[in-house]
């Protein structure tokens, strides 16, 4: 499932990386997005635009490309 599939003040896990980009898989691991990792989703914008959600205390914007390289599980 992906990340822009999951409605606003729903819980998900970390299932994994679908980017093969490993740089990328850095920067997203660096901002908390580890496997396993609960989030919630907090706000989303219109027309596919960027997604908030909230990952270990820290609340992070993610545009829509990067929402897409999660693989992610609704809790």
């Amino acid at each position: 499932m992906k990340l822009k599939e999951l409605k606003v003040g729903e819980s998900g896990l970390v299932a994994g990386f679908t980017s093969s980009d490993p740089a990328y898989r850095q920067k997203l691991l660096r901002m908390g997005l580890t496997r396993n990792a609960v989030f919630s989703v907090v706000r989303k914008a219109p027309f596919g635009g960027p997604i908030e959600i909230e990952v270990k205390g820290s609340r992070l914007v993610l545009r829509s490309n990067e929402a897409d390289a999660l693989d992610v599980e609704k809790q």
